[in-house]
């Protein structure tokens, strides 16, 4: 074997020996003074709530805040209900653009004098999807970035572990789906 492989060997050997001077365990205790977070779910108040600055401590802060939570939910489902509505809106009128562009004269046919229900070429160039029209169609991705933003800022307050919190939603969301959810139930059958 050629000597370049043992000095190599050998370097190899006393790399691994030697750490740079850092204590990589985990062993020790985590500081958490300023907000504990507890791993499981608990009723203490203390939780960061979205923001460093907001700490819900005392009795009124967390009353304050679970009313908010629920507010939050209510208006979570009522977003939802407006999106449904405003979808079955839109896919009336995608249905009335794509009519009126098909039943629209060539320009070079004249127009028949007598109108056809179910012509063959309304049967051939029927399409899959409905048309894209800018005015639904940015509205509808501006809505979902709302609704998407509101379902992670539900999430993170979940993610605290606080059971006062959680409730507030849970109810917040049952409350509003009772008072919305017909809305949005009744614009999916039309």
């Amino acid at each position: 074997m050629p000597l370049s492989f043992y000095v190599f060997i050998a370097l190899a050997a006393t790399a691994c020996a030697h750490s740079n001077g850092m204590d990589m365990s985990m062993d020790g205790a985590m500081d958490l003074s300023a907000g504990e977070m507890l791993p499981w779910l608990h009723f203490t108040p203390g939780d960061i709530l979205w923001f460093y600055g907001w700490v819900p401590s005392s009795t009124g802060a967390m009353v304050g805040t679970c009313i908010g939570l629920f507010l939050l939910g209510l208006v979570d489902r009522w977003i939802a209900a407006c999106r449904a509505m405003m979808e079955a809106h839109w896919s009336k009128r995608a249905q009335i653009v794509q009519a009126d562009r098909l039943n629209l004269p060539s320009s070079g046919e004249k127009k028949p004098s007598t109108v056809f229900p179910g012509r063959v070429r309304d049967a051939v160039t029927m399409r899959s999807g409905p048309p894209f029209i800018l005015s639904h169609d940015v509205t509808r991705g501006i809505t979902h970035a709302i609704q998407a933003a509101l379902h992670f800022a539900i999430m993170l307050v979940v993610m605290t572990y606080q059971v006062g919190f959680i409730i507030s939603i849970i109810v917040g969301l049952g409350v509003g789906e009772a008072l919305f959810g017909r809305f949005a139930s009744h614009a999916g059958h039309h």
